[in-house]
Parts: C-alpha cells; sequence; structure tokens
C-alpha cells in the first residue's frame, strides 16, 4: 500500500477554464519598481479580465487557501487578499455583538 497522496489534477482543473489562461503573467504580476499610475493602470486591466472569468471564484480562494504573495489572483491584488484574511480572521476570533 503506498503512503503517496494520489493524483491531485483535479484541484487545478479549474485553471482550463481561466480566461487569463492564454494571456501571460505580465498583466497579473507588476514588474520590479512598478508603482503609481503604472501600476493602477495594470492591475484595472487584470481585474477586467477577472470580472469576466468564469472560474474567478475558484482562482480567488486558491489565492487565499495558498496565501499567493503577489499579483492579480481571483481579480483582488496582494493588499487586498492580506485585507480580506485580515478581516476574516477578526470574524473568527472577535465574538459578534448582536
Amino acid at each position: 500500500m503506498s503512503r503517496l497522496p494520489g493524483r491531485a489534477e483535479h484541484h487545478w482543473l479549474w485553471q482550463e477554464e481561466a480566461a487569463c489562461r492564454e494571456l501571460g503573467s505580465r498583466l497579473f504580476f507588476h514588474p520590479r519598481g512598478e508603482q503609481g499610475p503604472d501600476r493602477e493602470r495594470r492591475d484595472e486591466a487584470a481585474k477586467e479580465v477577472c470580472a469576466l472569468c468564469p472560474v474567478q471564484r475558484d482562482c480567488l480562494r486558491h489565492a487565499l487557501k495558498a496565501a499567493e504573495p503577489f499579483g492579480i489572483w481571483g481579480g483582488l491584488t496582494e493588499r487586498e487578499r492580506r485585507r480580506l484574511r485580515s478581516e476574516e480572521a477578526k470574524r473568527l476570533v472577535l465574538p459578534s455583538t448582536v
């Protein structure tokens, strides 16, 4: 009996349907030193692709689970994903005030 976890391709099948699949990474990952209006324009263009993507939720779920540190994933920037994780952590830790 093998102790290997087995095949895991099913975890990545969503990528085959991704709107960004044939676009390359330049739009979704900023070059070193990019900031200000140039970065904002590139981020917005990437988010436009994500907004039309049939697997946007799967992509974002992956990015949050894997704590992807760079790039636009599921329509969110690194900073937006960190904020979302932080807000989620607060909801899990702090009691609700009803």
